[in-house]
Parts: structure tokens; sequence; C-alpha cells
């Protein structure tokens, strides 16, 4: 349980920073408490998209894998923000992305991030 709150706050993180550094990409809110919880809220949502749907994704795209050395990761990374954009909109959070380029650069943002934090905080199972 430790290990699942530890990854959505990391994951949660990494997307304030993506909010922070990305021009595309809009956290809106009318305090702080209610950004974070709205971080907290699509790190669980983010979370859960790469945990269902981004294995199938990789699955049906393995020609493209092997086609691209895997560079289709960036683009398959991005389509799953913009789709986390789009639950959390469905959700009333207020997270957008705005395009797939912000897209693109906050998936890549979000995955350094994300690793970085995981290096300094390792799991402990």
């Amino acid at each position: 349980m430790l290990h699942f709150v530890v990854k959505t706050l990391i994951n949660a993180a990494a997307i304030g920073v993506a909010t922070w550094v990305v021009k595309g990409i809009t956290l809106t809110g009318s305090s702080t408490a209610h950004k974070a919880l709205t971080l907290v809220l699509v790190a669980l949502i983010f979370g859960v998209i790469n945990w269902l749907i981004k294995p199938l994704v990789k699955l049906l795209t393995l020609p493209l894998f092997i086609l691209t050395l895997g560079l289709i990761t960036f683009v398959i990374n991005a389509l799953m923000l913009m789709l986390t954009s789009f639950v959390s909109s469905k959700a009333s959070l207020d997270f957008h992305v705005h395009g797939f380029g912000a897209a693109l650069l906050g998936a890549l943002i979000i995955s350094v991030v994300a690793w970085a934090l995981h290096l300094v905080m390792p799991d402990e199972d």
C-alpha cells in the first residue's frame, strides 16, 4: 500500500513540474490546496490509464516499436497524457493538455522527473 501511495505522489509531483514548465499544460484552481488535490487525483487517473490501457497499446503497436527502435514510446506516452486530460475534464478536474506538442513535451518531462524521484526514493517492497 505504501508503494502505491509513494508512486502516486511521485507522479503528482512530476505532473506538477510539467504544468509548471510546459505552456500547453494547465492546472487551474482557486487555492493551492485545490491544486494539490487536483494533482493527486490526476496522478491517480494517470496511473490507472498507464496500468490498464498502455500495455494494450504497446502490444498492438509492437511492429512500430521494432520499426522505430522504441521511439514510438514517446508518442504513446503523449497519447496517454492526452487521454488523462480527457478523462480529467470529464471528471470535472481543472487539468488540461492543449495540443499534441504540449503532450509530447509534458510526457517527456513527467518521465524524467518521475525517474529522478524514483532514484531518490527507492522502492522498499
